[in-house]
Formats: structure tokens, sequence, C-alpha cells
């Protein structure tokens, strides 16, 4: 059987023979990972199975990433919780404070995670990876338990839809306007429980942060796995972070989709997904004059080094508009230091910018940047539904960094070549 991306992992890490979609396998896993809000119901269930130790204190990953640093009592019993179980089972991978970042950028810079393996993480977001050519997607706190405990979970193998994206890129449009524009065109069940395998020139020439924003937005189309081949720059990206031994994995000749989808980009311009939903896409010259009150940098989506100069490199020399609040949230004390000796921070402060620390904060409506009633915001991030940055009667716009960096100087939504 000639063999998709996702069929062609999972085989590596399961004895029974993969012979057709749909079909249930149980997989051995490299890495699983929790939050600092999903792993203490994880550590309950694991409690309450009878469980007394991970399958491998090198391969379960602990980010308290979400409500830090702590917003409150709550959030902070949380972290002690998750704190007290890392240190119980001597887990090695255990993230709080200052070491922190938002999970899903952390762990690909530490090289935590790579080429071919299979990643499962208490949150939605675990997709991420699939920009390395790892097979990663997310599950409930329960499966995840029972995967720290055995270290294998099992899968129904998803069949595949292959995007196939040709042309000739803006110099405003960039890989967040590509995967809102698939979003838009498929909708966000379009891909439900199916992998979305990427493929063709413009993947080709893409660096790895730009497919792992579009690994990570899988979800929004309901997608089980977001990947893309692990080739030579996949390889290149691992071994510089110190992951062991990438190799390059590729489709079949002949593997069998249940659908393929072709995207010629060019002339595509900016992207935006409007509330209240991610598949809510139109583009950005469609959009007359919605001013907003706040815009947001940052997330496991858009917070890398990348997405940082893109919006530095268009904000450089200007001010923020007076009547908006621009938050910047390097993703990770990595990413927070090149920001610094490249002189991106500097930059972002003259400007009139808010820096925050490496955090999910805004994203999920945590904290450090809530909306009220009314207010309208433009983020870097990956989800604008209904009351996800606050008040239930605020509004999310999803956009890429360039467009963020336009729209703080602006105060309304606006194309970047227009600033």
């Amino acid at each position: 059987m000639e063999k998709t991306l996702a069929q062609k992992i999972l085989q590596r890490h399961s004895q029974d023979e993969l012979e057709k979609a749909g079909q249930i396998v149980l997989c051995k896993t490299d890495m699983v990972l929790a939050n600092d809000i999903t792993a203490p119901l994880a550590i309950d269930s694991f409690r309450k199975m009878g469980a007394t130790k991970v399958f491998d204190r090198k391969k379960v990953a602990l980010v308290c990433d979400h409500f830090t640093p702590n917003k409150d009592i709550d959030s902070a019993e949380q972290v002690k919780k998750v704190r007290e179980f890392a240190r119980e089972m001597d887990i090695v991978h255990y993230y709080e404070g200052g070491n922190s970042g938002v999970e899903h950028a952390l762990l690909p810079e530490l090289g935590m995670v790579g080429t071919g393996n299979i990643v499962v993480g208490a949150d939605s977001h675990t997709c991420t990876y699939g920009g390395l050519g790892a097979f990663a997607t997310g599950m409930g706190s329960t499966d995840i338990a029972a995967a720290m405990a055995l270290g294998e979970t099992w899968f129904k193998v998803p069949e595949s839809i292959r995007v196939n994206i040709t042309g000739n890129l803006d110099k405003y449009t960039v890989a967040k306007d590509i995967i809102l524009y698939l979003i838009g065109l498929i909708k966000v069940d379009g891909a439900l429980y199916k992998a979305l395998e990427f493929s063709g020139s413009v993947i080709d020439e893409m660096e790895i942060e730009g497919r792992m924003t579009m690994a990570n937005m899988a979800i929004e189309a309901g997608g089980k796995a977001g990947l893309f081949p692990a080739d030579h720059k996949a390889v290149a990206y691992c071994l510089e972070k110190g992951f062991a031994n990438p190799e390059e994995i590729f489709p079949d000749d002949g593997a069998l989709y249940c659908r393929e989808i072709d995207i010629d980009v060019t002339g595509m311009g900016p992207q935006i997904a409007c509330p209240h939903l991610p598949d809510n896409v139109k583009a950005i010259d469609e959009l007359l004059q919605v001013k907003v009150d706040q815009v947001v940098l940052g997330s496991c989506t858009n917070g890398r080094i990348s997405d940082l100069r893109q919006a530095a490199d268009i904000i450089k020399g200007r001010k923020v508009n007076k009547n908006v609040r621009f938050i910047v949230l390097p993703a990770t004390p990595r990413i927070y230091e090149q920001a610094l000796e490249q002189g991106l921070i500097n930059i972002f402060i003259k400007a009139g910018a808010i820096v925050g620390p490496p955090t999910c904060g805004p994203c999920l409506g945590g904290h450090m940047g809530i909306l009220a009633s009314g207010e309208k915001c433009l983020s870097t991030t990956n989800r604008n539904f209904k009351g996800r940055m606050g008040s239930l009667d605020s509004e999310v716009y999803l956009g890429s960094p360039m467009v963020a960096a336009a729209t703080a100087i602006a105060g309304e939504i606006i194309h970047p070549g227009k600033v």
C-alpha cells in the first residue's frame, strides 16, 4: 500500500500493518505534553488510573504557558499542582518562569520534537509540529494521562487531503495568509478528522517557521494533523536545534487522497478572518475602515522571530496609533533574546508598543490583553470565536504580523503596503 505522510509516520510507530484509512492502530509516542490548564486534569486521571510513574521522564513535557506568569490564585494553584507532579515524577522537561515559553514554539526550539515523530498533547494546537514532518495532534486530558503512563496511544488512521500550493507570493503575503485562505475555502469542518498534507513549489520554498504557522491552524479546519514533507529544510532545522538523527520523509508516489486542492497564490493579498469564525475570511481590501482598539502580535501561531522581524520592518520609525494598544509577546525567552539582539524590541518600544513576557496570555482570553465589551482586536493568533479574548460583545480579527503592525499604526485594519 502506497502511503500518505500521515500513514507513513503512523506505520513507523506501530506493529499493526496499516491497510486503509479508518483502521484503528496502536502507536508508540515520542513526546507527550500538557500545559498549566490541561495538565491538572491529566494528573487527576493519571492518579485515578492507578499509575505510579510516567513511561519515560524525558518524553513527557509540562509547559506552564497559558495563565503564566500566574494571573490569580486559581492559576497559581494549577501551576503548583503541575510543578509538584513534575518533581514527583522527576520529569526532565518541566518549564515555568524564566525558562518557559509558548509550548508549541518552545519544544521545536529546544530540539524536543522533530521529523517522523508522533507527538500528542493536551492542547489542540499540538498539530504545529507537522511543520517539521511530525504526526502531531491534540487529545483530551484523559487520553494524555494514559499516554503519559504507557507511552502509546491508539489512532484511527486519517484520510488525507493533499493541498498543492503554487505560484508567486506577493511581498506582503505570507504563510498566515495562505492558511487563512485555505480555511476560508474549505471551512472549519472541511478537514474533520483528516490530515492536511501540504505540497507544491510555494511549500518547497517556505521556511520552517512559516510551515509551523500553517500546521498550527490545521485544527481550525477540523484537521487531525497538518503535515509537511520532512525535506532538507526540516532536517537542517532539527539538526540546528539539537534533535537527534532527523531524516527526510516524503509521501509515496501513488498514495491515495480523499481530496486534492490546488491553490495558486499569485495575486493573493493579505487575508483576514473576521468575527466570529476562522473561516469567515475576506481579502483585506474587502474590509472598509474597521477601527480597532487593540492589536496582538504573538502566540504559538505567529510569535516567532521571523514574525517579529516582519512586524518590525513595517513599524520601524513609526508610531502606534494613540487609540490602539499594541501588545507584543515573543513566544519564548530565546526569541525575546534574539529580538533584543536584533534591535526589534527597541523598535517596538520606540513605536509605543507594550512588550510582554513569553505567554499565551490574550490568545485565550487569559490575561495581558482582555477585551471589554464593544472592543475590536486584530490578532496574529489562531482563533476568533465569540468571547475568545474577553467580552462576548468584543470582536477578534485574525491576520499576519505585517497586517498587525500596519493596523497598529493606522488604527484600523489596513494593507501593509498602504502605510
